[in-house]
């Protein structure tokens, strides 16, 4: 009797035993994964903050950053499941990707024109398509990027008081113009889509207000070359007593020359395109390849300058084409005609010897 109640009590308190470890065993399986997972997510969140945006706004290759935005985004918002969501450096990330899919746009708007000026409809219609949807898709990416940048920050755009966001380091003062900037890209690249993503235009007023949190000159006039588009695109949100919104931009660029990146002239270029204004833009190419040679580049900002370049060379580009079938050679950017009726490239064999 003694004995098998001895025996008894020693299968219940090995099974017992058994439980125990089978318990450890699953919380220690939970701890091993999360706290890992957590942990890896902040280390690679802080890094991309800290060290890996930094470089990449020091890169001269607008495509190769492109191509990082769209790599490193998913992987690094995956961790937003078990950590806090890196809206400031995912902000970035989301803008750069939103440039590939722009590039791609604007080969398929270029190969329209090339097309139209064949005569080739089909081809036209087809390549005309593309670029609708690629724009949507920009639009998509961009307005993401927006939003993340207003999250980063706590920052509510809609309020009904501006209440300026706390931004203690000049990266969280260019991640949140870039942001501003960024939704008003956005808005443009829905309306190139026919508003296939229905990007809120209410984000227009919003950057316009949010724009005077930031300083115009410290920032190469772009804070006020956002507000001066807002203004074109809506005339009601300009201030009584404030300057004409070209006047504004063209002091803007001047701006943006002498902080070293020019991405005022940019968004000169954008609103001379948005709203018919040829001459506005045949001088704003000229005084961007003049200014070439004079600049001098901010090398903290160097990609912000490079990716400015692309969408004046762009502007430059559709132009060339649509009145001659071909991209702007390479001598005659900064000009709109050619100067010769033909001429022949040749190259220099001196370098070759």
């Amino acid at each position: 009797m003694i004995s098998s109640l001895v025996k008894s009590l020693g299968r219940m308190v090995a099974m017992r035993n058994k439980l125990m470890i089978l318990a450890a065993l699953a919380f220690l399986a939970g701890c091993s994964a999360n706290p890992i997972y957590s942990t890896t997510g902040v280390v690679l969140s802080s890094y991309s903050e800290g060290e890996a945006t930094p470089y990449v706004l020091q890169m001269s290759d607008p495509e190769m950053a492109c191509a990082l935005g769209e790599g490193i985004d998913p992987l690094l918002y995956s961790f937003s499941r078990v950590t806090s969501a890196p809206d400031s450096t995912g902000s970035l990330l989301m803008l750069l990707a939103g440039n590939c899919s722009e590039y791609q746009a604007w080969e398929a708007e270029l190969e329209y024109l090339r097309e139209d000026y064949a005569g080739n409809v089909p081809a036209a219609k087809d390549a005309r398509e593309r670029a609708k949807r690629l724009n949507a898709e920009t639009a998509k990416r961009r307005y993401i990027a927006f939003q993340r940048a207003m999250a980063a920050y706590d920052f509510d755009p809609a309020a009904e008081e501006l209440e300026c966001p706390f931004l203690f380091e000049d990266q969280d003062e260019l991640t949140f113009m870039v942001g501003l900037l960024t939704g008003l890209q956005a808005i443009v690249n829905d309306a190139n889509s026919g508003a296939m993503a229905g990007v809120p235009r209410n984000i227009a007023p919003q950057a316009e207000r949010a724009a005077t949190c930031l300083d115009n000159e410290k920032w190469g006039g772009t804070p006020n070359a956002i507000r001066s588009l807002v203004w074109l695109l809506l005339p009601d949100t300009r201030p009584a007593l404030s300057p004409d919104p070209w006047e504004v931009l063209e002091n803007s660029s001047r701006l943006s020359v002498e902080a070293g990146f020019r991405i005022s002239m940019a968004l000169e270029a954008v609103a001379a395109e948005t709203f018919g204004k040829p001459e506005v833009l045949e001088d704003l190419i000229a005084r961007f390849a003049e200014a070439d040679n004079t600049i001098e580049v901010n090398d903290d900002y160097r990609l912000l300058d490079e990716v400015a370049r692309d969408v004046i060379q762009f502007s430059s580009d559709k132009h060339w084409t649509a009145e001659y079938g071909y991209r702007t050679p390479r001598r005659h950017f900064g000009k709109m005609s050619p100067e010769s009726e033909e001429e022949v490239e040749t190259m220099n064999l001196d370098d070759l010897l």
